[in-house]
């Protein structure tokens, strides 16, 4: 009997390159794998909470509710992806809080009080997907633990009432006063203002720039031919990033339970598409948001 003859080298050579081929192939279809490990180049420092904002600003101008606004509590988790031809996916879970959650409303009496602090946490998932140098974000975001749809409601309308009452014209010069201080009267003002300031910040957001809503410098009440708010406001948006204060003039129509109207225009050097823009979204958007 022969000695068996060892796999000549060409033979090898061929198997090597089978199984490589065959590792590429598993990575393209199946990304998650180790095979294919997230591409870290690229991705500014504290993506994930940029991307959790950028989907709070959505949610909010998509909610298109007062008394459903939510801020950024933690990120939980999350995963980010660079393609350097198309832009940054980011795949999160983080959890809120009900905007102004401190400060409860005249109509909430003591024996709530325990409910209304357990409304004010919830939990978000999203998809944040950032174009390569583009602003406005294409998002999608589900949240849970949110206020009951009834009792928001009751409290738009309750708000909506309040302003409703408001002497005319409004004579205001910056909310919050330079000591940081809002006056609760002129809380709704400042509500509808964060409301409206949603769409922009979201419109203007990009894998490297975000915004907060940093003063309100002035606002003109309106005149119009049925039940609804409308509100034409002067915000200073601070952009963390580059330290700039942006003005932005927006005008603002609301009607509880009705679809939000916004249009804009920030006074910047950037071109006329990216400085201006106009939305109208629904209060019900169950694609986009849930529990709703």
């Amino acid at each position: 009997m022969q000695p068996r003859r060892p796999p000549a080298p060409a033979l090898l050579l061929s198997l090597w390159l089978l199984l490589s081929l065959a590792v590429r192939a598993a990575a393209r279809e199946h990304p998650d794998v180790p095979a294919r490990p997230p591409a870290a180049a690229g991705l500014p420092r504290g993506i994930l909470q940029l991307a959790a904002r950028a989907a709070l600003h959505f949610f909010n101008f998509r909610a298109g509710s007062p008394s459903a606004l939510r801020v950024l509590a933690g990120v939980q988790e999350g995963r980010a992806w660079v393609d350097p031809q198309e832009g940054c996916e980011v795949n999160l879970v983080f959890s809120t809080e009900r905007y102004n959650s401190e400060e409860e409303p005249s109509w909430v009496t003591s024996k709530l009080l325990l409910q209304e602090a357990e409304e004010r946490l919830g939990k978000c998932s999203a998809r944040v997907f950032f174009k390569n140098q583009k602003p406005r974000p294409a998002i999608n975001v589900t949240c849970t633990g949110l206020t009951e749809k009834m009792k928001r409601q009751e409290r738009d309308y309750l708000l909506y009432k309040q302003v409703k009452q408001l002497k005319s014209p409004l004579d205001i010069v910056s909310i919050p006063d330079s000591h940081g201080h809002i006056d609760p009267s002129l809380r709704p003002i400042w509500d509808l203002a964060f409301l409206g300031s949603s769409y922009v910040m979201w419109e203007k957001t990009t894998q490297f720039l975000h915004y907060y809503l940093a003063q309100l410098t002035s606002v003109k009440q309106l005149k119009t031919d049925n039940d609804g708010i409308d509100f034409d406001f002067t915000v200073l948006l601070h952009e963390f990033s580059t330290q700039e204060i942006i003005p932005c003039r927006i005008h603002l129509f609301w009607y509880p339970s009705k679809p939000l109207k916004v249009q804009y225009h920030c006074q910047e050097l950037q071109s006329p598409e990216e400085a201006s823009g106009m939305e109208e979204a629904s209060a019900m958007a169950p694609t986009e948001l849930s529990n709703f």
